[in-house]
């Protein structure tokens, strides 16, 4: 099991309302391809390089998009959401990288988000939060 995969835990929360209703051949081991989905959503990556330890991606790839169309996520998340009695905390650690015409800015920009900057230096009680937007020219 790699680092991110399923726990026992969460497997026994999840596997029973996965769909039962199987046409043609065979599923393979869900919990693998849970894992892979949950692998290419966390890294961003293409479905094809998704680790071959997780199965072929398309089968990855054609669960994901079929079940959303059935709804079958929402049913997971809501299911997931309530056995963690709303301990469920999320981080996202998303960062984009700014080119140089985005990282130059003149004054008049400035004196513009001047207004802007200041409305969220106090929040609405007047106590200032951890974080404040900043802009340097």
């Amino acid at each position: 099991m790699a680092r991110f995969d399923l726990t026992d835990a969460e497997w026994a929360v999840i596997e029973p309302l996965l769909p039962t209703d199987v046409r043609g051949k065979d599923r393979v081991d869900d919990r693998r391809v849970l894992n892979g989905i949950f692998w290419r959503l966390r890294t961003g990556a293409p479905w094809a390089d998704i680790p071959a330890r997780y199965g072929p991606y398309t089968t990855c790839g054609n669960r994901f998009r079929r079940w959303r169309k059935r709804g079958i996520w929402d049913r997971l998340l809501a299911a997931v959401s309530k056995a963690y009695e709303g301990d469920l905390q999320m981080i996202d650690a998303t960062s984009v990288r700014v080119y140089g015409p985005g990282m130059r800015c003149d004054g008049s920009i400035l004196k513009r988000l001047g207004s802007f900057v200041q409305a969220f230096k106090m929040n609405s009680v007047g106590v200032r939060p951890r974080r404040v937007l900043s802009l340097r020219a």
